[in-house]
């Protein structure tokens, strides 16, 4: 077996690709099918192509889909800075849901509600403000 990628749903495709840019991801491919009306984007971390994420956007909205059809639970990044990255975030908008306290972990949301987990690479760092005192914000 071999991973692949992860799908997720996304409503507002040139919002929901910005926010992974944020994150550092870039578009490794694109498939637009004009007979299902829909397009595939794959995203990944640089020197990380072949663990993408799918944007799955339907171009005439996702009416008729189940109402459980966006249900999933994270995606996961390791990152170089956890508070960099979260501050990068921040300064671009993201409202950080779980701050790193810890120096290890955090949660944001995409613009379609997707929970991302970002880790720390190798060792926390140390507790630093205002990440230590901030408190979680929504659900993650």
């Amino acid at each position: 077996m071999k991973y692949l990628h992860t799908m997720v749903r996304v409503k507002d495709l040139d919002a929901s690709m910005a926010f992974y840019r944020l994150l550092g991801l870039h578009q490794t491919r694109r498939n637009d099918y004009e007979q299902g009306r829909f397009s595939l984007i794959f995203m990944a971390a640089p020197g990380d192509e072949d663990c993408p994420i799918e944007l799955t956007y339907n171009w005439d909205g996702d009416e008729g889909l189940p109402a459980d059809s966006r249900h999933f639970g994270h995606i996961a990044y390791a990152v170089d800075d956890i508070y960099a990255t979260c501050q990068h975030l921040m300064d671009n908008g993201v409202t950080i849901n779980r701050p790193p306290r810890d120096g290890r972990m955090a949660f944001v949301r995409s613009p379609d509600n997707i929970s991302i987990e970002l880790l720390q690479k190798g060792a926390p760092l140390p507790p630093a403000e205002p990440w230590a005192a901030m408190p979680n914000t929504g659900h993650w």
